[in-house]
């Protein structure tokens, strides 16, 4: 008899582990950040009025104090699968995978009232570790908007491209044209990537840009590194990436799969893989 009771107890904290292990382990897949926001943190429209008249290096760090201080609108907190498939050429077996994407790009403030927020990549990259994330390469940026379910035409600013109050304008303007629909996003920003032309290249300090889709699938902005990398303006978008994804139904870091001949092919076009990270 006490061996059967002994035996009860020891089943029952066992199951109550496990759904404790299970439900952190979904929390912390899911969710962006852990973090609950402050409700009377900065809204995103009172975060521009702040940062109107700062320089890059303040706007960089407001935003940075602010979202690491989980000052984000709810909706971006939950990842959003995206799948992604390569065939093996040698088996002609197809390997499928999935990936955790932010739904939109980096924002401050609450679900009713909310700012996307250009940065340069010495901030995003900083974000992206704290989250356990990485930033896109070109083929997610490509893969991201197949699979979006609200795709938006670029809209152009033509004057002080790298001012706070047009990335402000620009932000109220993409919102104009979305019109309140929700789901994964893209074709709004030149997504801040990650490429080898970073590290080939005679010109260090560089921050590479990629995207902004037409209707028509295609990328007004090709794979350009000719900024510095302190420069960012309107057009600029941070997406961000759990550093773990599922292939073939198992856990893989992005290092892991970056590091395999084949199931590189699944994140990048770059035969040699591109660099998983910046670096200052």
């Amino acid at each position: 008899m006490l061996h059967q009771l002994f035996y009860l107890s020891a089943m029952k904290k066992w199951i109550f582990m496990s759904i404790v292990l299970l439900f952190c382990s979904c929390k912390t897949l899911y969710h962006l950040t852990s973090k609950n926001r402050n409700p009377v943190a900065l809204t995103g429209s009172a975060f521009y009025r702040e940062a109107v008249s700062m320089d890059w290096r303040q706007r960089d760090s407001f935003a940075l104090r602010e979202i690491l201080n989980g000052n984000l609108p709810e909706f971006l907190n939950l990842f959003t699968p995206v799948p992604l498939s390569v065939t093996d050429s040698s088996s002609g077996k197809t390997i499928s995978a999935t990936l955790f994407v932010t739904a939109d790009y980096l924002s401050i403030g609450s679900n009713n009232d909310w700012a996307r927020i250009p940065l340069t990549p010495m901030a995003a990259q900083i974000i992206a570790d704290s989250f356990h994330c990485f930033l896109p390469t070109q083929k997610l940026v490509d893969d991201i908007y197949k699979h979006a379910v609200v795709k938006l035409s670029p809209v152009w600013m033509f004057a002080y491209r790298d001012s706070t109050p047009t990335m402000y304008h620009h932000h109220l303007m993409v919102e104009g044209l979305r019109q309140q629909r929700t789901g994964l996003i893209a074709g709004i920003k030149k997504d801040v990537i990650l490429t080898n032309q970073l590290i080939n290249t005679s010109k260090p300090n560089r921050v590479a840009i990629y995207g902004w889709h037409q209707p028509d699938g295609k990328p007004i902005q090709p794979v350009y590194t000719g900024h510095v990398n302190r420069y960012v303006d309107y057009s600029h978008g941070i997406r961000l990436i759990y550093r773990r994804m599922k292939v073939n139904h198992k856990w893989m870091d992005v290092a892991e799969v970056m590091n395999n001949q084949l199931l590189r092919k699944l994140i990048t076009y770059e035969a040699e893989g591109a660099i998983l990270r910046y670096t200052f």
